[in-house]
């Protein structure tokens, strides 16, 4: 097993152990779909994947094909928990976002390292906006206003690394700032944004917008630092706990096992990061550093909205902590990654 693999192994466990308290189904598929991942991981690094990343048509079709899902999504798909984010296929469901972190991921891999010399100028940055605007205002119209964020973190993300001088990064921000402020008005639902101004809040609507971090606090606040056990926590196990396999799973796992698991789960999420990184900056090519940086801050934007929105930091936007949460579809997208930054690893 490559040193990638272990901390993913270790965050796995943790979930997986989390999850079977909760919900023996739910542990059974996410089981089931970390296994296909592993064995994915496996035979993608058995492949010739040069080959296949290095045809600009297949790098495109993933980016449009997302694009396509989104817009069907938009118009096909069963409203569900308040969104269209799921097209079902049979028994099964798919978030097509998660098909658009990669596609954004591996478009701009291909970008800014065939640009890296010129970046800074107007036609690239706008070039480089305009492959995050198309799926960001579809996402945005589900409404899923917390991918949208991811996928700006991404767009951002490159745009930082590849030496932009900061007007220009200012200009950027510009950009977003008044997307925000349209999508504010006619975009979000009212729901969404009153989840924004309790952050501001935290003590006002206590039983509505602001429950959800509230136990979330409770849960962390009692936890001590062994926890309460498996299956023992009060918050988790009798309900007042929301979504504790998804948005506030790590509320759930510090709950069980104290302040050490919530250490043990940050620190082997850390490591995941620093080992991406690293083999980015040991990669070959550009292309191949860009996509372990795009899947290191894809990675790193879902923990730090999944935890800052459990502490109360930010506002709970249903970010899944990647391979902690429950999720067949975000866990699938994240071990495709992996893959690939497992296969470059493998070749430098």
């Amino acid at each position: 097993m490559t040193s990638v693999l272990i901390p993913i192994s270790v965050l796995l466990a943790i979930g997986l152990v989390t999850i079977s308290s909760i919900s023996a189904k739910l542990f059974a598929f996410q089981l089931a779909v970390a296994i296909v991942g592993f064995v994915g991981v496996y035979v993608f690094g058995r492949l010739d994947w040069r080959a296949l990343l290095n045809y600009r048509w297949f790098i495109w079709s993933v980016y449009g094909i997302a694009v396509l899902m989104l817009l069907i999504a938009l118009f096909a798909a069963p409203v569900i928990r308040n969104t269209r984010s799921w097209i079902a296929f049979g028994i099964f469901s798919f978030q097509p976002v998660e098909l658009a972190k990669i596609g954004l991921i591996l478009v701009y891999a291909k970008y800014f390292s065939r640009r890296h010399l010129t970046v800074a100028r107007w036609p690239n940055i706008l070039g480089s906006f305009v492959l995050f605007l198309i799926p960001a205002l579809i996402t945005l119209r589900l409404p899923d206003f917390g991918s949208t964020v991811v996928l700006f973190g991404i767009w951002f993300g490159f745009l930082l690394v590849s030496g932009l001088p900061r007007e220009r990064l200012a200009a950027a921000l510009l950009a977003f700032l008044v997307l925000g402020l349209v999508g504010w008005g006619y975009f979000l639902k009212p729901y969404q944004r009153a989840r924004i101004v309790g952050l501001f809040f935290p003590e006002q609507h206590a039983l509505t917008v602001n429950y959800s971090t509230i136990q979330s606090k409770i849960a962390i606040g009692s936890a001590g630092l062994w926890g309460k056990g498996y299956g023992q926590g009060s918050q988790t196990q009798l309900g007042f706990l929301s979504e504790p396999m998804n948005d506030f799973i790590l509320a759930a796992v510090v709950e069980s096992w104290g302040l050490l698991g919530g250490l043990v789960v940050v620190g082997a999420f850390l490591a995941l990061i620093f080992r991406v990184l690293q083999i980015g900056l040991t990669a070959a090519r550009n292309f191949e550093k860009f996509v372990c940086l795009g899947a290191a801050l894809v990675f790193s934007i879902h923990f730090l909205f999944n935890a800052g929105s459990t502490l109360g930091i930010f506002p709970v936007v249903g970010v899944p902590f990647p391979f902690l949460s429950y999720g067949g579809s975000n866990l699938i997208a994240s071990f495709f990654l992996i893959a690939i930054v497992n296969a470059i690893a493998k070749d430098s």
